[in-house]
């Protein structure tokens, strides 16, 4: 089979399109999607202590992953703009491993899903804590950016 029929983002010439959705139904779809962010231990003691000179880290990361899921189709090509319901961003902060989690929920009601959106909103937000505290660590790792859970549409996937 050549990869033009393998993947449905290829048109007959083996050339990117974007997916045709118009005869999907509308239904709730939900994303989760999470990564995480490993720093230095001053530097995750600054952002509980609203102490980093740019402001309040987690603060301006959530809105700026909120911000991110509703811009998505702006940075991925193929990506359908999607009209969301809600984004929320939730951090956990583990001092013991010196990392923050990052967690993001996406919903829409439309004829495809937003996993692309919680991926953007995740990546976002780990980048902006990047941004806001690069002049006192630039040894933190974004990593585990991962899908966990997509409900909606034809099928429903939750990560083992």
């Amino acid at each position: 089979m050549d990869q033009a029929n393998d993947f449905t983002h290829f048109n007959e010439e083996g050339r990117a399109k974007m997916v045709e959705v118009g005869e999907k139904l509308n239904t709730r779809r939900e994303a989760v999607a999470v990564g995480r962010i490993y720093m230095m231990p001053d530097t995750l003691t600054r952002i509980i202590d609203k102490n980093i000179s740019k402001g309040d880290v987690l603060a301006v990361s959530q809105v700026a992953g909120i911000m991110a899921a509703k811009q998505t189709s702006n940075l991925i090509p193929m990506c359908h703009n999607i009209i969301l319901t809600g984004a929320d961003i939730n951090f956990s902060i583990d001092r013991e491993n010196s990392k923050i989690d990052i967690e993001a929920v996406v919903r829409t009601t439309g004829k495809t899903g937003v996993e692309i959106e919680a991926l953007t909103a995740v990546s976002t937000a780990a980048l902006t804590i990047y941004d806001m505290c690069k002049a006192v660590d630039r040894g933190m790792t974004i990593t585990d950016i991962k899908l966990v859970k997509k409900t909606g549409g034809k099928s429903d996937y939750i990560r083992e």
